[in-house]
């Protein structure tokens, strides 16, 4: 029999499969549901099945555009509800979503704020609280706090979310990913990149280590120096938009590049997103300001302008690195300490070991040094 890719990558997520074997014995989740709206890939199967083991009814949705059928598939065989197909409609997503807070979980897995968010829309007795997975998330849930009022622990915001998931693995996913999709060089491409947060740090490293003259955007000026020091280029914002071959918007924030942004652009430049949302780049005002537009597989998309220009885009803006039915997304390892982090931390607020005055706050340190010094055994013994 030939194994699977999610066969693989649930091998390969060490700390998932001991966190699973002793959430078998332990059963903290017992009599409770787990509803969960996060990407649907390989490595989102071996959390939800862990959390599955430690005695939950989980009910899952997926996100845009990111959704792996073989993934719900290998979910749905495990018992785990699955929610909705693979959608890039938003208002399809948000039905989904709503379905999925129907079912009234005890504790919500979120990634990007979308599930507390709408849980104020109509709130239910019984959520004791959950997680949410991103910063962008926590940015949208910091100012309802107290209307939350549950403990809610925000993965992103651990040291080892940062540096092993946010610098590391999406630089690199977003580097194979372009790679991958567009079967381009990068060696000698000027890469402007949006944003030099952890993620931006990533993404600028590693096309700088693929050989790329690499420019970075950034608001803050004092990020921006970080930037300079780090040996970047920091020229103006336009200068960057400009110049560059390849654009790819890391940070959060909605519209950094759109229609207006046309006269700027050099024939040929590939515009990708790896930021959570797919707001970044204006892919419905560009589309629309075509004079025409080629598809071809694998979400790309090229966009011929009247005076002969074309601009290549890549999974119309939704991330680069969960684009196309051959996406991988981030590495094992950086996804095994995430997600040993979610199971962590769900645990904690399952048990009440965490109360009210936890909400929308890091991962509590003792868990961190919990999963580090795991995720170290497991390479040292």
């Amino acid at each position: 029999m030939t194994a699977t890719r999610i066969d693989w990558t649930r091998e390969h997520c060490r700390l998932l499969h001991r966190i699973r074997e002793e959430f078998a014995r332990t059963r903290p989740f017992e009599g409770r549901t787990i509803g969960t709206g996060i990407h649907i890939e390989a490595k989102t199967v071996a959390l939800l099945t862990t959390l599955r083991a430690g005695g939950a009814a989980v009910v899952a949705t997926g996100n845009l555009n990111s959704t792996q059928p073989e993934a719900v598939e290998a979910l749905r065989a495990e018992g785990v509800t699955v929610i909705g197909e693979p959608t890039k409609d938003e208002h399809e997503h948000r039905g989904y979503q709503r379905q999925l807070l129907a079912t009234r979980p005890d504790l919500i897995l979120d990634n990007g704020g979308d599930l507390f968010a709408q849980y104020l829309d109509d709130p239910y007795p019984g959520l004791l609280g959950g997680t949410e997975e991103t910063t962008s998330g926590r940015m949208r849930l910091a100012p309802l706090r107290d209307k939350l009022n549950r403990p809610i622990l925000v993965i992103n915001d651990s040291p080892i979310k940062q540096f092993a998931e946010n610098q590391h693995a999406v630089g690199q996913s977003t580097l194979e990913s372009l790679l991958r999709l567009t079967n381009r060089a990068t060696n000698g491409l000027r890469v402007t990149v949006f944003g030099y947060g952890a993620c931006g740090r990533g993404v600028a490293d590693n096309f700088r280590g693929a050989h790329a003259k690499v420019s970075v955007v950034e608001v803050d000026p004092v990020t921006r120096l970080r930037a300079h020091l780090d040996g970047f280029d920091t020229p103006s914002r336009d200068q960057a938009v400009a110049t560059a071959d390849v654009i790819i918007t890391v940070t959060g924030a909605r519209d950094l590049i759109t229609a207006d942004d046309l006269p700027l652009l050099r024939d040929g430049v590939i515009l990708a997103n790896a930021g959570h949302f797919p707001v970044e780049i204006d892919a419905d005002g560009l589309l629309a300001a075509a004079d025409a537009v080629r598809e071809y597989q694998d979400d790309l998309a090229t966009l011929e302008l009247a005076d002969g220009r074309r601009i290549h885009l890549v999974a119309r803006g939704h991330m680069v690195n969960l684009a196309g039915p051959r996406a991988l997304g981030n590495s094992i390892e950086s996804m095994d300490l995430g997600f040993a982090l979610q199971a962590r931390c769900l645990e904690a607020v399952a048990l009440g070991q965490v109360d009210a005055a936890s909400s929308v706050v890091p991962v509590p340190a003792a868990i961190d040094a919990q999963v580090a010094n795991a995720y170290l055994a497991d390479r040292y013994q």
